[in-house]
């Protein structure tokens, strides 16, 4: 049996737009871009998921031509979006830890990533496991599969794909993204702001004492206590955030 090229090229079309958008979004999404996962694995879940979503993608495109290249740097420019939202959540979080470590005095103290290999304050990392955690355990994971294979019918793929208007509403929630770490960390932010209050006070009343001595370990335990009753508006900060990132996530799928 003889395979003509062209007939080749048209079963093999949908496939490369699946592989363009899953692709994109694995290089931006967290957990599927961890580093600490070998790439071999990484590399069979793109090849996987590209196999199960190749179906939604049908297309006449020629691969070799013009239309063709725009097309799939289309299709990865929108799964890089959705990625991108999804690592602007977490980002988000984690910086709410960055900002907890600040006040309280642990800014100094930082560690290797696994996920990033870069070097990342204590508290920053802790959210960030957290929120991971907290993303699988909601079925994160799942949901937003399912969000790329609705992707294919919300904006199927062709040269005409997100426009500059769907570019600029992401690049300006970002900025609505970031003002929810401010939410994450407000609670352990402002008793600590009532210690360093204290201190102030204790400092103006007897000068002699020497506050750097005294006033360290004890915002630190303080500072401990506030991240321990603020773990339990994680969740709930951590919904708002998710929320406002599947509405923009559906926007940009074209939902």
């Amino acid at each position: 049996m003889t395979i003509e090229l062209a007939t080749l090229i048209h079963w093999l079309s949908g496939m490369f737009w699946a592989l363009g958008r899953v692709g994109g979004f694995c290089m931006a999404a967290p957990i599927f871009n961890a580093t600490v996962v070998p790439a071999r694995i990484r590399v069979a879940l793109t090849v996987v998921l590209t196999l199960v979503l190749a179906p939604l993608a049908p297309t006449q495109l020629d691969l070799l031509s013009a239309a063709g290249v725009a097309t799939m740097a289309m299709q990865m420019l929108i799964g890089a979006s959705i990625g991108f939202v999804l690592q602007l959540v977490f980002q988000a979080v984690s910086y709410g830890g960055i900002l907890i470590g600040q006040s309280m005095g642990l800014g100094f103290a930082e560690l290797i990533s696994p996920t990033s290999n870069t070097s990342v304050p204590v508290l920053g990392q802790f959210y960030m496991v957290m929120v991971s955690l907290l993303f699988l355990a909601m079925d994160g994971h799942l949901q937003v599969i399912e969000l790329l294979a609705e992707s294919f019918r919300g904006l199927p793929p062709g040269v005409t794909g997100m426009d500059t208007k769907s570019l600029w509403v992401l690049i300006m929630a970002g900025g609505d993204l970031f003002s929810g770490a401010l939410r994450v960390a407000l609670p352990a932010m402002t008793a600590l702001l009532l210690v360093n209050v204290g201190f102030a006070a204790t400092s103006r009343a007897s000068p002699a004492m020497n506050l750097f001595a005294v006033g360290f370990p004890i915002s630190i335990c303080m500072g401990f206590i506030a991240l321990w009753l603020a773990m339990r508006g994680l969740i709930s900060a951590y919904s708002a955030l998710q929320s406002v990132g599947w509405d923009l996530m559906r926007h940009l799928a074209g939902l």
